[in-house]
Parts: C-alpha cells; sequence; structure tokens
C-alpha cells in the first residue's frame, strides 16, 4: 500500500467560475482545506489560467500543483472527479516546469529580470516604436527589431 501521509495537508483555490466555486466547497468539505503556506499540496480548480497563475505564485516553494479542470479551457488540467483525490495526485506523473527568464535593460540602463512559465511580452509605454534585440541562452537571435511589442512563448 502507497504512502500517502506526505498529501494531507491540501490547499484547494479556484477561479471564480459557478463550477469551481461549487467544487471548492464539495472538496474542501470532503478533504479538509489548509492555507497555501501550510499545505504540502495545492488544488487548482479552473482552467489552464488558473493554472499558470497558481504555478507562478509558487514557483520559488517547490509546492506541487494537482489541476482539476473547471474552466473554459484545460489543457494542463486533469480531468474533475470528486472522488479518490489523495490517490489520483500519488498516481500523477510530476511534470517539471522549466520558466523563461526574461532580463530587460532600458534605455537609461536599468535592469529588470522576470520568469514566466508561458510566455513572456513586452508592449512600449510611449509613443515611440520599441527598439529591442532578442538573445536567448547568450546568443543573439535578433539585433534589432523595430515594433510596438513583443511576445515569447515557450513551444
Amino acid at each position: 500500500m502507497q504512502d500517502l501521509s506526505h498529501y494531507e495537508k491540501i490547499a484547494f483555490v479556484a477561479s471564480p467560475r459557478d463550477e469551481a466555486q461549487d467544487a471548492l466547497v464539495k472538496l474542501r468539505h470532503k478533504y479538509g482545506a489548509f492555507p497555501e503556506a501550510s499545505a504540502n499540496i495545492i488544488v487548482a480548480l479552473g482552467g489552464d489560467g488558473l493554472m499558470l497563475e497558481v504555478l507562478r505564485r509558487h514557483m520559488n516553494d517547490g509546492l506541487p500543483v494537482f489541476g482539476l479542470n473547471q474552466g473554459t479551457i484545460g489543457f494542463l488540467m486533469n480531468d474533475y472527479s470528486e472522488d479518490n483525490l489523495i490517490e489520483r495526485i500519488s498516481e500523477a506523473k510530476p511534470t517539471i516546469i522549466h520558466p523563461l527568464k526574461m532580463r530587460v535593460e532600458t534605455t537609461d540602463g536599468k535592469c529588470f529580470e522576470e520568469y514566466a512559465i508561458n510566455e513572456v511580452s513586452l508592449l512600449r509605454q510611449t509613443h515611440q516604436a520599441a527598439k529591442l534585440s532578442i538573445k536567448v541562452d547568450g546568443k543573439e537571435q535578433m539585433s534589432r527589431m523595430i515594433c510596438d511589442g513583443l511576445i515569447i512563448a515557450t513551444s
């Protein structure tokens, strides 16, 4: 028999959709609920947008996230069921996420770094076009692009 004790502290989070909120009430009643700060796993009830938000929020603490589809689009989510949740979590195959790291240097020399799971987007903040160059893993991919904005996404 598999040890399920490491999933005893579940934090449930849900999108504002009615279906997700109804599921939140049912699952908290059935499995209990812990705050995210003291949980050892998070169950996200919603769609891909919620999953990406929760993954980003917990990117640095290593807390696993198990998604249940209660949204419009759920490519990243598991099928919703109230039954056997702990067993389903225990049998799930972990996926390691490798986020994008964006480093931006402004014309006045200020540098900003952010991490993203799905995509990075840059939009100009003035009426003038943005002048961008793109490097991936330190190798220049595009030396100069003049545009209103840019989106770089994972495959």
